[in-house]
């Protein structure tokens, strides 16, 4: 029979794995991936990729992912207010994992899931609308264009990079020992 302790070690030896990395691929993405960068507002692919799927897994593995993000923008070489920006990413991925906590089921529905996916992309859009307003040089006036004009394409980046780890995390929910992680 299994000893508990050696069960609890491996299950947080697994975990502390797994986080370390989704961090890494939080990191390594905006260094390496193709961007569009407009002014204040850039569009990395798939830079939110390791955030929604440590959110799929749990609160504490969000949050760490997503203030490694944070160091992988400011590495990049990018202007300081994309890094900002990424910062406002622990308020979405905090919401949204324990949204998932509360309700697992959301996953195994797809009219449930997409519905979730697309609030989590106007928080995730509304967060760093604010942050470019404040911090990108956007006049007092200009909240409305920012919120329109960077608001959609920030929406449309979220659910492009929400489908991608959505996938991602079905394929990986297939393999044994991976649901053990998202025991929160």
């Amino acid at each position: 029979m299994e000893n508990i302790n050696e069960s609890r070690t491996f299950w947080s030896a697994q975990r502390l794995t797994a986080t370390a990395l989704l961090t890494a691929i939080g990191i390594l993405v905006p260094m390496v991936m193709p961007k569009i960068v407009i002014g204040p507002a850039s569009y990395t692919l798939a830079s939110h990729v390791a955030i929604f799927i440590a959110m799929m897994l749990s609160p504490a593995m969000a949050a760490t992912v997503a203030v490694g993000t944070v160091l992988g923008f400011w590495i990049s070489g990018l202007p300081p207010v994309i890094a900002f920006r990424a910062a406002s990413h622990l308020v979405f991925a905090m919401i949204g994992s324990f949204y998932l906590q509360r309700h697992p089921e959301t996953l195994a529905s797809p009219v449930k899931v997409h519905v979730f996916s697309f609030l989590v992309a106007i928080v995730h859009s509304l967060c760093e609308v604010v942050v470019v307003f404040f911090l990108g040089g956007i006049p007092a006036d200009g909240f409305l264009y920012t919120l329109i004009s960077f608001g959609i394409g920030f929406v449309a980046h979220s659910l492009v990079d929400f489908e991608i780890a959505l996938g991602i995390h079905k394929v990986l929910s297939k393999q044994r020992g991976f649901a053990a992680l998202a025991r929160r």
